[in-house]
């Protein structure tokens, strides 16, 4: 596998990334739950958070490189079925293609950012209302909203059973570090559970009463969770969970078998 010897830097500056990202989504998240911020944000609105920074260009540039990186080496994954070190199932293949379009979709936002012509990913109300309107539309919604609950509930499967440590090199991890890394693994993978659930409900609401202002991302998640009985603490828990993933996903980028 010559020809792949790129695809490692690729894979590991690209879940360098991905943490850097859902550490800000978290950290507002957080800030909103202890009352210091105004709403959570998804990815697109992270991006641009990051470019409001001082030298928040820089970062943002490197970012996207790491995710058009991530994104290659998904979907490089998705098209061979195989990397360095091990071998991808079908489902596997199907997952690393749905996730490689998912951070390919982001670099082209963080471009969209960098080069100032407002790129905010659009809004997914606005963007259901189309969908809702297709011949079949709203059966094509709500089976995206059943997709995404069964992704949620396959997160919270790989936290509960560890099977995320399955793709990370342990054998180069001392004790302390796997514990670690199996605890914030767990954790961010629940938090990112309830989120993927949660966004698949809306969908499938907006889809039965037909209205798109149900339907919301991972900042309508978010806020449904902020409005919930007992809000702030359910915002606190998984905007602390999102800020595990994010150490979990650089921790990743380390041992990432790839």
């Amino acid at each position: 596998m010559e020809g792949a010897a790129p695809f490692p830097w690729l894979a590991r500056a690209g879940l360098a990334a991905r943490g850097v990202v859902y550490g800000v989504i978290g950290a507002i998240a957080l800030a909103v739950a202890l009352g210091a911020g105004t709403r959570p944000t998804n990815q697109q609105g992270a991006l641009a958070a990051i470019a409001a920074e001082p030298f928040g260009s820089v970062l943002l540039g490197l970012l996207a490189a790491g995710l058009a990186g991530y994104s290659i080496w998904r979907l490089t994954r998705a098209v061979t079925g195989r990397g360095r070190e091990e071998t991808d199932g079908t489902g596997a293949r199907i997952a690393a293609a749905a996730s490689g379009i998912a951070y390919l979709v982001l670099f082209v936002v963080a471009l969209e950012i960098l080069l100032s012509s407002g790129g905010g990913g659009g809004n997914t109300s606005r963007q259901t209302a189309g969908v809702l309107g297709w011949p079949a539309g709203p059966e094509l919604v709500g089976a995206a909203g059943a997709v995404m609950i069964g992704v949620g509930v396959f997160q919270g499967f790989k936290a509960l059973a560890g099977k995320f440590m399955e793709t990370s090199r342990t054998g180069e991890m001392d004790r302390r570090v796997r514990s670690a890394y199996a605890a914030v693994g767990a954790f961010g993978h629940l938090a990112r559970a309830v989120v993927f659930v949660l966004v698949g409900y809306g969908l499938i609401r907006a889809a039965i009463d037909y209205e798109p202002n149900k339907a919301g991302g991972l900042d309508g998640a978010l806020r449904e969770l902020a409005h919930a009985s007992y809000g702030p603490v359910l915002l606190g828990a998984v905007a602390a969970g999102l800020i595990a993933f994010a150490v979990y996903s650089i921790a990743d980028a380390r041992y990432r078998k790839v």
